[in-house]
């Protein structure tokens, strides 16, 4: 189905978004512990959608909306899903106002990932 290239500090996060994004029929292609990888991994590898985690160790929201913002300036057709916890709403509309395509609420169903990237995907949010 589609190629992902997933962004979260959390290896245990990491293991669940790609557990459940190749349950639900896609490659995860990469992982990245951080967002200063995600732009290397991006140009390098195309893939279809992005998930990136607003708050990491070392990026803050304001970091992970300039990542964002960078990926959708050299590549506008970019797909990138937000992951956040609750409480990040202004983050997430500025992340929404830089390009991000959607937003997964941590904590999220499998379901809620699989519908958030399939709608990534059609180019709509859900």
């Amino acid at each position: 189905m589609a190629t992902i290239l997933i962004v979260d500090d959390s290896k245990f996060m990491r293991k669940v978004l790609a557990d459940i994004l190749t349950a639900a029929g896609h490659e995860v292609v990469a992982e990245a512990e951080n967002a200063a990888e995600l732009k290397e991994l991006y140009r390098r590898l195309r893939p279809d959608v992005v998930t990136l985690d607003i708050v990491m160790p070392e990026v803050d929201g304001e970091d992970s909306v300039s990542a964002l913002t960078s990926i959708t300036a050299e590549f506008p057709d970019a797909r990138v899903v937000m992951i956040s916890a609750l409480g990040q709403s202004s983050v997430i509309k500025r992340c929404i106002e830089a390009g991000a395509k959607d937003f997964i609420d941590k904590p999220f169903k499998s379901s809620d990932v699989v519908r958030v990237i399939a709608q990534a995907l059609k180019g709509r949010p859900s």
